[in-house]
């Protein structure tokens, strides 16, 4: 992930003109969900921007972090905002599952049990400082922390434990893992349901957009909410346990209807899900389609997103 810190006295009303999300009035401690936009609506990249108090955060995609960094830097001229990319000088570290709050006063702070949903907490540890956001993109319960780099070595045998006394609990999990999760919480991942081929809305992140400011892209946006999106994001179920892959192609009878955007066999449901770019005349719950894997066509079905929420 790409880390950016934002200072000056022009930081909010920048953010708010650049990010799909209104920002005026964010509260000291809190962390927002957001898109960020081309002129055409389509998407540069879905980002987590927190407001701290002395400066604003951006958490952006690793992939994107310099152009995030120089569509900023693009729109910042005549602004009193200093962009500076804090990426290669920090580290983050994710822990996710239904466990982890029960073990965040233990590994990191006490007061950390008490945190809300999208909400960050800095303090210190080992005399450095320390944020930890409770924002996981799992599905799951989790939260990140951002370490200055050099902290970082003392810091994972804290939450993993060692080789030989492993921790009871906490196992390292790869971007494979995410991704099964993330897909079965209907959760859209950067080049592959959010891309600058498509807006927002279309990627079913309308939740996030806020067409009532003006901010960069929201024109093309305010036309597609009128006329009606052509095309809109949804879940697939499949028979049997092929996985459908993305740009994988979508068929209502012979006529093609869409893409798949992301695939897998669900770990938890033990069932083949996807979730597919279509058109919105597809769109309905139960409507019966197929998905060509390998020259043969799988039945497959429309769901309610998300496939899974954890339970309360």
């Amino acid at each position: 992930m790409g880390r950016l810190k934002l200072t000056g006295d022009d930081c909010e009303s920048f953010l708010n003109r650049l990010c799909t999300r209104n920002l005026v009035g964010a509260e000291v401690g809190r962390s927002y969900y957001s898109h960020m936009c081309r002129e055409d609506g389509g998407i540069l990249d879905d980002l987590i921007v927190s407001r701290f108090e002395s400066h604003w955060g951006i958490v952006c995609n690793g992939v994107n972090r310099e152009k995030i960094f120089t569509w900023l830097s693009r729109h910042s001229p005549r602004t009193d905002v200093t962009i500076e990319d804090q990426t290669l000088s920090t580290a983050m570290v994710a822990i996710q599952g239904p466990k982890t709050m029960e073990l965040a006063g233990e590994l990191v702070d006490p007061d950390t049990l008490s945190m809300k949903r999208y909400r960050f907490r800095v303090f210190e540890l080992m005399g450095m400082p320390v944020s930890v956001y409770r924002s996981g993109y799992t599905g799951e319960d989790g939260f990140e922390v951002v370490v200055p780099g050099g902290l970082v070595k003392l810091l994972l045998p804290r939450l993993l434990g060692t080789k030989d006394r492993p921790h009871p609990v906490i196992r390292p999990a790869g971007l494979g893992a995410r991704d099964t999760l993330r897909i079965e919480a209907g959760m859209p991942l950067y080049g592959h349901e959010l891309t600058e081929q498509w807006d927002s809305l279309t990627a079913g992140q309308g939740w996030c957009v806020d067409l009532t400011k003006d901010f960069v892209g929201a024109g093309p946006m305010r036309k597609l909410q009128a006329q009606g999106l052509p095309r809109r994001l949804v879940g697939l179920q499949l028979e049997g346990r092929r996985i459908a892959r993305q740009h994988y192609k979508v068929y209502s009878g012979d006529q093609e209807a869409g893409e798949v955007t992301s695939g897998t066999l669900s770990p938890t449901l033990g069932k083949s899900i996807a979730m597919a770019l279509i058109g919105s005349e597809h769109t309905e719950e139960a409507t019966c389609l197929t998905v060509e894997i390998g020259g043969k066509r799988v039945a497959a079905r429309v769901v309610k997103l998300p496939f899974y929420k954890r339970p309360k």
